[in-house]
C-alpha cells in the first residue's frame, strides 16, 4: 500500500517537471485555439489536421508528464525520471517539429518528429519498467 510521507521532497527536477506539465498543458490550450481560429483562416485543411495532431499529442503528454511528475514526487524511481525526460524531450520534438512544419513551411525539419515519437514510446515504457521493477532512489 502506497503511504505519503508527511513532507515530500519537492526538488528542483520535481519543480522542473511540474512546471513543465503546467506550460505544456497551458501552450497546448493557446495552440489548440490558434488551430482553430487562427490557422483555419489561412491554412490548408492538411495544415491545420497537422498542426492539430502536435497540440492533441502536446495535451495529452502534458497530464501524462504531470501524472509520472506526481508519482515519481511520491516514489521516486530512476525510470520514473528517465519517463519525464522522454515525455519532455518527445513533446517537443514530436508537437514542435510539426508545428514549425505548419508555419514555417519547411520540410527539413520533419525528420526530427519520428525521433519525437519514439521518445513518447520510451516515455511510456520507461513508465511501465518503473512499475515492474523494486522502487529505487533516483
Amino acid at each position: 500500500m502506497l503511504s505519503i510521507p508527511n513532507k515530500l521532497l519537492m526538488t528542483k527536477s520535481n519543480r522542473f517537471f511540474l512546471l513543465m506539465a503546467s506550460l505544456l498543458g497551458a501552450t497546448g490550450v493557446a495552440l489548440g485555439a490558434y488551430a482553430s481560429h487562427g490557422l483555419s483562416s489561412w491554412g490548408s485543411a492538411q495544415q491545420v489536421e497537422y498542426f492539430q495532431l502536435a497540440v492533441n499529442y502536446q495535451l495529452l503528454h502534458a497530464i501524462v508528464l504531470l501524472i509520472i511528475s506526481v508519482i515519481n514526487l511520491l516514489m521516486p524511481n530512476r525510470y520514473l525520471l528517465l519517463s519525464q525526460i522522454s515525455l519532455l524531450l518527445g513533446v517537443c520534438f514530436f508537437s514542435g517539429s510539426l508545428y514549425l512544419y505548419v508555419l514555417m513551411g519547411t520540410k527539413i525539419i520533419v525528420w526530427i518528429t519520428p525521433v519525437g515519437g519514439l521518445l513518447l514510446i520510451l516515455a511510456w515504457l520507461f513508465a511501465a519498467l518503473s512499475f515492474i521493477t523494486k522502487s529505487r532512489k533516483c
